[in-house]
């Protein structure tokens, strides 16, 4: 058996050190929306500090002690924030952070080429951050494994047990890898990753979402035989048709067992609009961490809740928080975009 058959891809609901994030800061797109954005990051911040670590990433010494200063005004866990200081062009933690496998009972760091989505954005800092991270000390026992795939981490997502859920749009767009076939992407994937299935799903788009339908805005697995999704029953909506489409698509899947998923479907919030443009507001973009899921809500009276209370069917044993994350969607992300989850394991301290 070789190395690549050893390995695993981790689910997120795998025992976690704590979350990796990047600090907006003025030289960002974020400028314009900057004190927002800041509030929302500190609520995050907050949150999985009271249950993890959090290793998140600052521009220098002024910007570090700006975001102590922020984070100051919240309750959290200030021994469990962990600055590192360094340059990066945006705070999408989740496409340009490293993914974790586990290799023969060790961890192993991916770190996938990021080109900002198909050269929509510079990216060149972002690309360069796994390498600058594996030589941190609370990383540096740890081997980072560079592939010229271009891949973000919004695009994968596991059940832990060898199947991996993803986009047809994202993955084959030719912005990505155009000179791979869909064969020859899937082979990459599957040793890199060591996943034993692949399914695709070829519908499924959200409006004011740049990254192509990433599968973290779309369906997630909530466990190894469920999978929440964005769901769309209004037919005078722009997604009634490709969310109906997709919806088809999940219940004609099959776990490896051959037995059909559990589906817990999230109606679409209300249309949310910003300078004429429909952000991207999903319900599916949560993030999981031990004990907890940080839900992304958006004031909507209407719909947070019902997607609250889908989302504590789906997470029976966790504690269901929700964060108002409509700063973070008027740039075209949300609360699973700007975090990557780091498995206990990564970390010895």
């Amino acid at each position: 058996m070789s190395l690549m058959e050893n390995r695993k891809f981790l689910a997120e609901w795998h025992p976690q050190w704590g979350v990796l994030l990047a600090w907006p800061h003025p030289d960002t797109d974020w400028a314009d929306n900057l004190d927002a954005a800041e509030t929302c990051y500190a609520t995050i911040v907050s949150e999985i500090s009271l249950r993890e670590q959090v290793l998140l990433l600052c521009h220098d010494d002024a910007h570090q002690a700006h975001i102590e200063s922020v984070l100051s005004a919240v309750k959290h866990n200030a021994a469990n924030v962990h600055c590192v200081q360094m340059t990066y062009n945006d705070t999408w933690a989740r496409d340009f952070g490293f993914i974790t496998v586990n290799q023969a009972g060790k961890p192993l760091l991916l770190d996938f080429t990021f080109n900002a989505w198909g050269g929509k954005f510079e990216a060149a800092l972002d690309n360069a951050v796994n390498q600058r991270l594996a030589h941190h000390p609370l990383l540096s026992g740890n081997t980072l494994e560079t592939h010229p795939l271009v891949m973000e981490g919004g695009s994968l997502e596991t059940d832990g047990q060898g199947t991996l859920l993803t986009t047809e749009i994202c993955l084959l767009n030719p912005n990505r890898n155009p000179t791979l076939a869909r064969s020859a992407i899937e082979s990459q994937l599957r040793d890199a990753l060591g996943v034993e299935r692949i399914l695709w799903l070829a519908h499924g788009h959200l409006e004011g979402d740049d990254t192509d339908a990433h599968i973290d805005t779309l369906a997630r697995f909530a466990d190894p035989s469920s999978i929440v999704y964005m769901s769309c029953t209004d037919p005078t909506d722009s997604h009634y048709k490709p969310l109906q489409a997709m919806e088809a698509e999940l219940q004609a899947l099959r776990q490896a067992n051959g037995e059909p998923y559990r589906l817990f479907p999230i109606p679409l919030p209300e249309a949310i609009y910003a300078d004429g443009r429909r952000l991207a507001a999903s319900y599916v973009n949560f993030l999981i961490i031990n004990g907890a899921v940080l839900l992304p809500v958006y004031a909507d009276e209407c719909f947070d809740p019902v997607a609250i209370e889908q989302m504590q069917a789906a997470f029976p044993h966790h504690t269901i928080i929700p964060i108002d994350c409509r700063a973070l969607i008027a740039q075209n992300g949300s609360l699973h975009c700007i975090t990557m989850q780091i498995p206990h394991e990564v970390v010895n301290v």
